[in-house]
């Protein structure tokens, strides 16, 4: 740690020791302004906000812990750019929105979609991917064999806590029942187990299905549903770090790097290259 750092981070706990004070006196002084691109900096390190259970964006691998995908190569690529090394944080759909505005990560880029309820807590860069949702299914046996077959009593939908399919899901099924599932918890297990009929995703994790799961099929919808923008995501409060993200994600586009990080990961069919 240098020396720089330990003065920055002194200063910023003297400030927020002095606010009640500041308070009792009658007046409130200016926030300080995050300096976040200055703290990665000094501290030579980049931490990445990452949920590791998203194949093809950021995966680890059970069996050997290394982490794989889109996000991760970018992560890296970012990092290099500024000079520094990646750290990765594990963090959640539901956590990572508290994980940025405590500091905890510099970045979130795990395929965060943007939405609304989303976008009132975090800054968003400008997209880089989009995906509809899609079904996954028993292979063998299933009660949904298209679509249309989902929202029916006494279908049981099943979706991952935090995800944009959950609020998407509460708004749109009329007739089947929902399942939130959280950690440890797992849709997959919900299928096997017949808890539920059929669980919503999008394209990214039909990678996975396709690759590790030969007990299930993938059901895409015949129009589309709810197509999602993906972007990374800082906490609000300093413009120039949404800035420099902002035009990692611009630069990316141009020099091809996240055209060959698409290809690589099977996600070139949801890249935004333009």
């Amino acid at each position: 740690m240098t020396i720089k750092s330990v003065l920055v981070r002194h200063a910023r706990t003297l400030l927020r020791m002095m606010l009640p004070i500041a308070a009792l006196g009658g007046f409130a002084p200016a926030p300080l302004a995050a300096a976040t691109l200055q703290d990665i900096r000094a501290a030579g390190v980049l931490k990445v906000c990452i949920w590791p259970d998203y194949y093809g964006i950021a995966f680890r691998d059970p069996r050997t812990g290394t982490l794989a995908g889109l996000d991760i190569d970018l992560a890296a690529a970012f990092a290099a750019d500024l000079g520094v090394r990646p750290t990765y944080v594990e963090s959640s759909f539901v956590r990572f929105a508290a994980d940025l505005a405590d500091r905890k990560c510099d970045i979130a880029m795990f395929g965060v979609g943007v939405t609304p309820e989303r976008a009132a807590r975090v800054r968003f860069t400008s997209p880089y991917l989009r995906s509809d949702v899609v079904a996954v299914i028993l292979k063998e046996g299933s009660p949904v064999a298209q679509w249309a077959d989902i929202d029916r009593k006494p279908r049981v939908v099943a979706v991952q806590a935090g995800t944009f399919m959950e609020p998407l899901m509460r708004a749109t099924l009329k007739q089947a029942e929902l399942l939130v599932i959280a950690p440890p918890d797992s849709r997959e297990d919900a299928l096997l187990s017949g808890r539920a009929d059929v669980f919503i995703s999008d394209y990214p994790y039909t990678r996975r299905v396709l690759d590790f799961l030969p007990w299930a099929a993938v059901i895409l919808p015949q129009a589309p549903v709810q197509p999602v923008n993906y972007a990374y995501a800082v906490a609000l409060g300093d413009e120039a770090w949404l800035g420099r993200a902002e035009a990692f994600v611009a630069t990316i586009k141009q020099d091809g790097r996240l055209r060959a990080a698409a290809i690589r990961h099977k996600l070139e069919p949801i890249a935004l290259l333009q």
